[in-house]
């Protein structure tokens, strides 16, 4: 499950991931507002919180995030500036590491202890 969240810093869009990801929360929750933001004036900033209870994607969710990657990502990598990843998820931190050189603009890692530091970078 995503839910938006909404106690955000100004200029930025936040997110908090439990349980499992499905192809309706891409549908639902995440893809229509990075669309906007990404056919919009500003730059993205995003922090995406992958909470104690994440579990990890439902298949059709990787089939949507991937069509949004090639879609939302690489269609439009100069509209991303920032994207802070905040989680205490072992796998997924590392998975994040590893392959966070793929992802448009500049992107970190943080735990969920530094999640006022997260929004602190993903605002500046």
């Amino acid at each position: 499950m995503v839910e938006r969240l909404e106690q955000m810093p100004e200029g930025v869009m936040g997110f908090r991931a439990t349980g499992k990801l499905t192809r309706e929360d891409y549908r639902d929750v995440l893809i229509p507002p990075i669309r906007e933001a990404v056919n919009g004036d500003g730059g993205i900033r995003l922090l995406f919180e992958l909470g104690p209870g994440f579990e990890g994607y439902e298949p059709g969710a990787l089939v949507e995030d991937a069509k949004a990657d090639l879609q939302l990502g690489v269609g439009k990598r100069s509209a991303w500036e920032r994207i802070a990843v905040v989680t205490d998820v072992g796998w997924a931190r590392r998975a994040i590491e590893f392959f966070g050189w793929m992802t448009p603009g500049e992107s970190r890692v943080f735990s969920l202890g530094e999640r006022d530091r997260a929004e602190e970078w993903v605002a500046g």
